[in-house]
């Protein structure tokens, strides 16, 4: 039986990881669930799986006002998530963790030898060739959990030759939603609100990740993320909109046949197979049926009007720290954004002027990636002031 840590357990990558595990309780075993404030979901999910060591990092014991807390929270705070996982016993840890917090989730259960289900795409944005380099050296997996990666990871075991072992592949094809606003002109996004930007035609995310990918910022990490975890060169690194999300990306062999992974767009789907990796099994998800009538549409990203996506190409061609840049300065002005302090479109112009300083130093630990991230949020928060002054002006 395959032990289990999920962290993040109250966001949506959590929830439906919990699915999972419950159905198919007699092949996991749940040892260990953290939360970031939400204390009655993490209680009540530990009561399901019968789980006594959990973690709060966003509260102390005297804050939580749920009886219960005291007989199922184990660890309180952030400075003890790294004992939470690394003495947990766990075999592989599920880390659903919104945004650059995740980081160190990840860097603690490489460094014990853990396999890692990662959904915490700023993991590999932040320190992608670090953390590969501590999973080796720990004999760990990484196996990825966003959806097109989960796809693209999947269609590259199926594309190498398997006498040779040389891969095939020649281009990764990642597809993008479009998000709300794909068919928004310049002028039309000068007037988005919050409220439009939390609504996403087909996923149902975080309010963060549904505000990136109605950016296209969300892709632009996910092209980042590629580059990190395949080694794949930039310029073979392609995005297409579709906005059906049934084809979660695809893979283009060198002699020009393309391979796609095709499903319903529901999470549980690369979780399961993160989880249960080699093996492949039949489950109660719902189905693609090609037998019906079903329209698939391709088209190419409107760069010129989601600038997001091109400032994540420049930032890895750039080198450097940029990557790290352009996750932080993204981070700043989405979290403005949603407390209403900025415009929409005043978050790619807060992006692109924190990328224009000079990025080039190439961090070779996880202390200088922090300092880094450190440095550039401090850098987009000044920039955004500008943007919140011109906000505050027009809405007097």
């Amino acid at each position: 039986m395959k032990k289990v840590i999920v962290l993040g357990c109250s966001g949506s990558i959590g929830k439906s990881t919990i699915s999972i595990l419950k159905e198919f309780s007699d092949r996991f075993q749940v040892v260990g669930l953290q939360a970031n404030t939400d204390e009655d979901f993490l209680i009540n999910a530990a009561k399901d799986f019968n789980c006594k060591r959990n973690c709060l990092t966003g509260k102390n014991l005297s804050e939580c006002k749920n009886p219960e807390t005291v007989n199922y929270v184990n660890f309180y705070g952030k400075e003890s998530l790294k004992e939470f996982i690394q003495y947990s016993g766990a075999d592989i840890v599920v880390n659903g963790i919104a945004g650059s917090s995740g980081l160190m989730s990840s860097v603690y259960t490489l460094e014990k030898g853990i396999n890692l289900a990662l959904a915490n795409k700023e993991t590999m944005v932040m320190a992608g060739k670090i953390v590969r380099k501590i999973a080796k050296e720990h004999d760990a997996k990484i196996l990825p959990v966003d959806s097109e990666h989960s796809a693209i990871f999947s269609l590259l075991e199926k594309c190498r030759v398997c006498d040779t072992d040389v891969d095939s592949a020649e281009n990764l094809i990642i597809t993008a939603s479009g998000g709300p606003f794909r068919n928004y002109s310049k002028e039309e996004l000068e007037n988005v609100t919050l409220e439009k930007a939390l609504s996403h035609p087909t996923w149902n995310m975080g309010p963060k990740i549904t505000i990136d990918s109605s950016t296209l910022a969300n892709k632009g990490l996910e092209v980042i993320e590629a580059y990190m975890l395949f080694d794949f060169d930039v310029d073979h690194i392609k995005v297409t909109v579709h906005p059906q999300s049934l084809v979660h990306s695809m893979v283009q062999t060198k002699d020009g046949q393309i391979y796609a992974q095709i499903s319903k767009p529901d999470m549980r789907h690369p979780i399961l197979m993160a989880l249960t990796h080699p093996e492949c099994l039949s489950n109660s998800l719902e189905k693609v049926d090609l037998t019906k009538l079903i329209e698939m549409q391709f088209m190419p990203p409107r760069l010129d009007v989601f600038p997001m996506l091109q400032l994540a190409y420049d930032s890895l061609r750039n080198g450097g720290s940029s990557t790290i840049v352009f996750n932080a300065a993204n981070e700043v002005a989405v979290e403005l954004f949603r407390q209403q302090k900025i415009k929409y479109t005043h978050i790619s112009k807060i992006v692109e002027e924190t990328l224009a300083f000079d990025w080039s130093k190439e961090c070779t630990t996880i202390d200088e990636v922090l300092e880094i991230d450190a440095d550039s949020r401090k850098k987009a928060y000044k920039i955004a002031e500008k943007y919140e002054k011109i906000f505050g002006e027009n809405n007097q």
